[in-house]
C-alpha cells in the first residue's frame, strides 16, 4: 500500500525542458490550484495568474525566442499545458487558447508585425482570443458571415463571433472574416486590439462547467483595422484558421490528460483512506481494476498526443493525429472522470470533492475545437481521401 499518487514520470528531451516542467509543477501547487475550486464555484476568472504566467514565460513557449518565445518543441510546451490543467482546467484551457490567438501572426505574419506585436503577446502581460465559430457557423465554420470590407487602407468589419474563450477580457482578438464570396478561398486573417471602437462583448454564457474560464459571444460593428493589421495574404484566411486549429487540437489533448490524472490522483487518494467492511476500500479488486483502466487511459492519451506533438516537432504532417489525439484524450477524460465519481460514490457527487467539478469540465473537452464527431470525420477523410463523403 503506498501513501498516495505520486507525481507523473515524464521522459523530457532536456534538462533545460525537466526544469522547465518542475517549474510549472511549482507554480500549480503553490498559485493555482490551492484556490481552484473556490473561484471555479464563484466563476471567478484568474486574470492575474495570466500576468504571472506571462512574466514566467509560459505563455509563448511554442515560439522563437526571436520575438520574445520560449523556444521550446511541442512535445515540451504540451506537457506544461497539461501539468497547468491538472491544477486548474480554466487555466490549461486558457494558455492554450492564447497559443491559438497567436499561432496567426507568428506563422504568416511578416517580419514587421511580428516584431511590432508578438514580443507584448508572448511575454509582455497580454492575453488573447481566437474568434472563428459563429452562431451558426460553428462545426461548419466556412459558413461564417462576418464580414471585413476593403477602403483604401483601411478594414471595416461586422458581425458576430461566437463561443469565444477569453470573450470580452482579451486584449487582442485572432478574427476570421469574409472577405470574398468563395467559401473557404474568400475568408482573411485579422489582428484586431480588445479596446477597438465597435467591439463588444455579450455577458458570458452560463455554462456547465469550466466557469472560470469566459465564454461570450463578441460583436463586432463597423471595428476598423489598417491593413497592416492583416495577417497573411487576402483570403488566406480559412488556410490558417486549419492550421491553428490542428495545433490547438493537440492544446485541448493535453488539457483533457492533465483533468483526468487530477482525477485519478483524488480518487486514488481516496480509495487508500477509506475503509469499508474493516479494511481500506483499495483493497477490493473491483476498485484496483477501475483504477487500474484509469490509468492505462491516460497513459494511453499521453503516448498519442506526445507522438502528435513530435510529428509537429519534426515538420511532418500531423493533422489526422492531432484529431486522434483530441478524440480520444477527450473521451477518456469524461470516461475517468466518471469513474472518479463513482469511485468516491456520493462523496463524489459533492462540491465538498473536486471530481464532481472535474466530471463537469471533462464535458466540454469533447466539443471545443471542433467536436468529436468533427475529429472522426477529418481522420476518416485522411483514411479515404478528401473526396470521401
Amino acid at each position: 500500500m503506498t501513501d498516495g499518487p505520486t507525481p507523473v514520470e515524464r521522459r523530457l528531451p532536456t534538462q533545460e525542458a525537466r526544469d522547465l516542467l518542475a517549474l510549472v509543477r511549482e507554480l500549480a501547487a503553490r498559485e493555482i490550484r490551492p484556490r481552484a475550486a473556490e473561484e471555479e464555484a464563484a466563476g471567478r476568472f484568474p486574470r492575474e495568474l495570466f500576468a504571472l504566467l506571462s512574466r514566467s514565460g509560459l505563455l509563448g513557449l511554442p515560439y522563437g525566442e526571436e520575438f520574445g518565445g520560449g523556444e521550446q518543441p511541442y512535445e515540451v510546451y504540451l506537457q506544461a499545458v497539461e501539468e497547468l490543467a491538472a491544477a486548474r482546467l480554466t487555466v490549461g484551457v486558457g494558455v492554450s487558447v492564447h497559443s491559438l490567438a497567436c499561432h496567426a501572426l507568428a506563422a504568416y505574419g511578416d517580419k514587421e508585425q511580428c516584431a511590432e506585436h508578438l514580443p507584448a503577446m508572448l511575454g509582455g502581460g497580454l492575453l488573447g482570443a481566437y474568434c472563428l465559430s459563429e452562431p451558426s457557423a460553428g462545426s461548419d465554420a466556412a459558413a461564417m458571415t462576418t464580414r471585413a470590407t476593403r477602403d483604401g487602407g483601411t478594414w471595416t468589419l461586422h458581425g458576430t463571433k461566437a463561443w469565444t474563450t477569453h470573450g470580452g477580457v482579451a486584449d487582442f482578438y485572432t478574427v476570421l472574416a469574409r472577405t470574398g464570396p468563395h467559401r473557404t478561398r474568400g475568408v482573411t486573417a485579422f489582428l484586431v486590439p480588445g479596446d477597438a471602437p465597435g467591439l463588444s462583448a455579450a455577458a458570458p454564457e452560463r455554462k456547465m462547467g469550466l466557469t472560470g474560464s469566459p465564454t461570450a459571444q463578441v460583436r463586432f460593428d463597423g471595428v476598423t483595422v489598417p491593413d497592416a493589421r492583416r495577417v497573411g495574404e487576402e483570403g488566406q484566411g480559412f488556410a490558417i484558421a486549419l492550421s491553428a486549429l490542428d495545433a490547438g487540437r493537440l492544446g485541448i489533448a493535453a488539457c483533457a490528460v492533465g483533468l483526468a490524472q487530477a482525477a485519478l490522483d483524488e480518487a486514488a487518494a481516496y480509495v487508500t483512506q477509506r475503509r469499508q467492511f474493516g479494511r481500506p476500500v483499495a483493497d477490493f479488486q473491483g476498485l484496483r481494476f477501475l483504477l487500474a483502466d484509469m490509468a492505462t487511459q491516460i497513459e494511453a492519451g499521453r503516448a498519442l498526443y506526445l507522438a502528435a506533438a513530435r510529428r509537429r516537432d519534426a515538420g511532418e504532417p500531423f493533422g489526422s493525429q492531432a484529431a486522434m489525439a483530441k478524440l480520444f484524450c477527450t473521451d477518456a477524460a469524461m470516461r475517468v472522470t466518471t469513474d472518479a465519481v463513482q469511485l468516491l460514490g456520493g462523496y463524489g457527487y459533492t462540491a465538498d470533492f473536486p471530481v464532481e467539478r472535474y466530471l463537469r469540465e471533462a464535458k466540454v473537452l469533447q466539443i471545443v475545437e471542433g467536436t468529436n464527431q468533427i475529429q472522426r470525420v477529418v481522420v476518416a477523410r485522411h483514411l479515404l481521401g478528401p473526396e470521401s463523403r
